[in-house]
């Protein structure tokens, strides 16, 4: 009986918002794929290209704090059924425009409608599903959501030699609008437990751990969306010389690994804390990691592109690491609030680093019609440099403790532990428990 139960959960309310969140990945990642047709149709620049697809990221973290508090306090079938139906018009509407303000207007209510689609989804996985398997499902969303970018490439492609991208919009506003009636068809109602006075926005905005993971997250997680979403098939083209058919292979390669990563993130974290380990050591590593790769791009390391480009495709769903983050810190209640907020940053960054890449990337004529390498070394060197500070930010208030914590081993002191952690503020609301005794282990 608990089996059945369990996979009725997952038809009735797991899959129909993992479908919505599909959308959502399809539509961000698309524009990359459709970049050509969308400059050749419109005659859009390079820096009007940026703003159109960067659009999306704007309203979607422009909303991101409303919808957490619907979230929260009417649930995410009836916000999400509402969503979708506006980002149907808003693909309806971007298939039929022919003038760039047009497009931006439809690509901004694209943006609006599936502003939800995540956010929703781990709300009703937190509602509905036990709280020791919020991570793994939610590394399962993200993976199935992220078969919609693995869409955006090789299959699209082909949508494409017998169809105009103007139909494959028209298609893409049906699918949208049958997704929006089937989750508020098929998906059950929950009661969503009253907030309390204690249970507001501000218990986030105001949580000293919020602020020292979140710029991080942000940076990381939105670059990746930025160079995954648009800037990735520009470099393949001009620096690395791809023809198109190269092109498309490699966006597909990196969106199979995209959706793996997904997977990969939500194991690693469900076994982590099995183990008593904070997820916020697999973000330090994944930011580490982004950095690497982002520098071997930049500096032109003699290794296949396909690697460093793999892992910031892998990066964009490391949102399994930074929400299951925000789950350790928050009780379920605020679970909307606090990854909206979360998601304000992710998407707000991924806005400017998308936008302010296409003018970057235009100070720098075209040759045959190919930007020159150091456009994109200062462009995407921007970027690393404020991830790189938002690292030291996140490591930099342990570093006394971890300073205190070496004292102690050395001269028998476990005081010193406790009062260093104490000194940044971290004692009282932190993970961390110290040892009851001098022979207990860390």
């Amino acid at each position: 009986m608990q089996i059945s139960t369990e996979w009725c959960r997952i038809a009735r309310v797991f899959l129909p918002f993992a479908a919505g969140y599909y959308l959502s990945y399809l539509f961000r990642t698309i524009n990359a794929l459709i970049a050509s047709h969308l400059s050749s149709d419109t005659g859009l620049g390079t820096a009007d290209l940026g703003l159109l697809t960067s659009v999306y990221f704007l309203v979607f973290a422009a909303v991101q704090i409303p919808i957490g508090i619907l979230l929260d306090r009417i649930g995410p079938r009836r916000v999400q059924s509402a969503l979708l139906l506006l980002a149907a018009v808003g693909a309806g509407l971007f298939a039929v425009s022919t003038g760039f303000l047009s497009l931006l207007i439809a690509r901004a209510m694209i943006g609006l409608g599936v502003a939800a689609a995540l956010t929703a989804g781990l709300k009703s996985i937190i509602l509905w599903f036990p709280r020791e398997r919020v991570g793994l499902l939610n590394g399962y969303m993200v993976m199935l959501g992220s078969l919609g970018a693995m869409t955006a490439t090789a299959p699209v492609e082909h949508l494409l030699a017998w169809m105009g991208w103007r139909q494959l919009f028209e298609i893409l506003a049906a699918a949208t609008g049958a997704i929006a009636i089937l989750i508020y068809v098929v998906v059950p109602e929950r009661g969503i437990a009253p907030s309390t006075a204690s249970t507001t926005l501000s218990s986030v905005s105001s949580d000293r751990r919020f602020w020292r993971m979140a710029p991080l997250s942000a940076t990381c997680i939105g670059s990746s969306w930025s160079l995954q979403g648009l800037w990735a098939s520009p470099w393949l083209t001009d620096v690395e010389r791809f023809d198109r058919a190269s092109l498309v292979r490699q966006l597909f390669i990196m969106s199979i690994v995209l959706s793996c990563g997904a997977w990969l993130f939500g194991i690693t974290v469900h076994c982590i804390k099995r183990r008593g380990i904070g997820a916020e050591t697999v973000l330090a590593m994944v930011a580490v990691l982004f950095i690497a790769a982002e520098l071997a791009l930049i500096l032109r390391a003699p290794l296949p592109s396909i690697l460093p480009w793999s892992v910031v495709a892998i990066v964009g769903t490391a949102t399994v690491v930074s929400f299951a983050v925000m789950a350790d810190y928050f009780p379920p209640e605020l679970a909307g609030r606090a990854n909206g907020a979360l998601n304000v940053l992710h998407f707000g960054w991924a806005f400017l680093a998308q936008y302010a890449t296409g003018l970057i990337l235009e100070q720098w004529p075209t040759t045959d019609g190919h930007r020159p390498l150091p456009a994109y070394q200062v462009a995407f060197g921007l970027n690393v440099a404020l991830q790189i500070a938002a690292l030291v930010w996140f490591a930099l208030p342990w570093r006394r403790s971890i300073a205190a914590w070496i004292s102690s081993i050395l001269f028998f002191e476990p005081a010193d532990v406790s009062y260093a952690v104490e000194s940044i503020g971290l004692y009282e609301d932190s993970v961390i428990i110290l040892p009851a005794d001098d022979d207990a282990e860390w």
